[in-house]
């Protein structure tokens, strides 16, 4: 079994998550029910000297979020999963800590590496049985049954898959992700030339997330040697090495792939921009003419392979789409100011979410005079005021200013321009085009 970096295996679609419910800090639980303790341990020490960036890969930044928050809230979202330890070098504890404390992360408790990575595994697992021994009665969690080990910059495991990895880890002892080889392994001698190869169809690629019952891995540890410790990388291996535990390995998807690469980090940004941009929700505030609007974009944008849902206003059961929705689009009538908007922003901000990726708001303000100027020259200051204190609550606030025309031909390439920029706008998440107010 060859340990594989997910390189050659990128997934076009991986399926992250439901896009209303991409990262949620409080989503309802899923129909997986475990009715033991688990508890994940994601080793972040790593330099990332393959990404060629200064900066480890683990702590790179995309959509306004460092890579290891995306993984951390991949295992947070799972309601199953007691605690998180996560396990940084020395001198990322601070960065580490700041990064929970700024996204909210609930779960996680921060645990000094060690030299190798091993060393740092080990001590993230003493972490979670000493958080038993030395948490006051009744406060501190269970000492998990199985404990998942995944790799911190792997950020798009499935909760299906960790359920996999984790019951068949408590009735075998371990258990691990396994993927086809896609490319041939061959040996070579020490001058450089062929000496073998392995016939691919044998063998597979180890990967992550895997999983241990707690005594198994702690024991592996305790009783393998320093040789172990220096040079290994494979936990499965010392289970069975060490405790005669015999891995079950379960094929894993696509999407256990790792970011190691400069590029990687790249392709994880499009997958998450392409999940969150599937749906959006539209509010015409009761207005004939914003639903009449909103009726013709639904139907243009599903042209784009983008599901709009339209409603009057964000109030009973519509106030699901504030904890469920990522992008939401406010069509006001002319003579209406950005009183709507800033309600939406207000309802955002009382809804609490502690938000993974950044919200997208459109205003889209339909002018239905003759006239095609905006109507008072206050308008783009205050909108570009407004976006620029949602964008520090990790929300970006986009204006489209549509005149609304007569001429039915004009009208209708009018909303296919305005669903065009939408569309546009959502999926490409884009910083610099917030506050404008653009035209139709």
């Amino acid at each position: 079994m060859q340990r594989g970096n997910g390189d050659a295996d990128r997934p076009g679609d991986p399926g992250l998550f439901p896009a209303r419910e991409a990262g949620m800090s409080s989503h309802k639980p899923g129909k997986r029910r475990v009715d033991f303790p688990v508890a994940a341990v994601l080793p972040a020490g790593g330099t990332g000297e393959r990404t060629g960036l200064q900066t480890p890969k683990q702590f790179c930044t995309f959509l306004n979020r460092p890579l290891i928050s995306y993984t951390i809230q991949a295992f947070e979202r799972v309601s199953w999963i007691q605690s998180v330890v996560v396990v940084v070098a020395k001198e990322s504890t601070d960065l580490m800590t700041d990064i929970v404390q700024r996204f909210q992360h609930s779960k996680v408790r921060v645990v000094q590496g060690g030299s190798t990575r091993h060393r740092s595994i080990f001590n993230g697992v003493r972490a979670l049985g000493e958080a038993q021994a030395e948490g006051e009665e009744g406060s501190a969690p269970v000492k998990p049954k199985v404990v998942i080990i995944h790799d911190a910059v792997r950020p798009f495991v499935e909760e299906d898959f960790l359920y996999k990895i984790a019951t068949a880890a408590k009735e075998q002892g371990a258990a691990g992700a396994i993927r086809p080889l896609v490319s041939t392994v061959i040996a070579t001698t020490s001058e450089g030339y062929l000496d073998h190869s392995l016939e691919r169809a044998r063998y597979r690629a180890s990967e992550m997330p895997q999983g241990f019952t707690y005594d198994v891995i702690y024991q592996a540890y305790q009783r393998c040697g320093e040789s172990d410790f220096e040079f290994g990388t494979e936990c499965l291996h010392l289970a069975l090495q060490y405790c005669g535990t015999n891995a079950k390995l379960i094929e894993g998807p696509p999407t256990l792939w790792k970011v190691t690469y400069k590029r990687d980090l790249a392709a994880a940004e499009s997958i998450i921009k392409e999940t969150l941009s599937r749906s959006a929700c539209v509010i015409t505030g009761g207005s004939a003419q914003a639903a009449a609007l909103a009726d013709a974009v639904q139907k243009a944008m599903g042209a784009l392979d983008m599901e709009l849902d339209v409603v009057p206003d964000l109030k009973g059961d519509n106030a699901r789409y504030l904890l469920e929705e990522w992008n939401f689009i406010q069509v006001s009538v002319s003579g209406c100011c950005l009183s709507e908007v800033e309600a939406m922003l207000a309802a955002l901000e009382a809804a609490n979410r502690a938000l993974l990726h950044p919200l997208v708001v459109i205003w889209v303000r339909l002018n239905d005079s003759d006239g095609l100027s905006i109507s008072g020259m206050t308008e783009p200051a205050a909108i570009t005021e407004l976006a620029s204190a949602a964008k520090r609550r990790n929300i970006l606030l986009y204006g489209i200013q549509l005149h609304q025309s007569k001429e039915a031909d004009r009208w209708e390439r009018s909303v296919l321009k305005v669903a065009e920029i939408m569309a546009a706008l959502i999926r490409d998440r884009s910083p610099a085009l917030v506050g404008q107010l653009l035209q139709a």
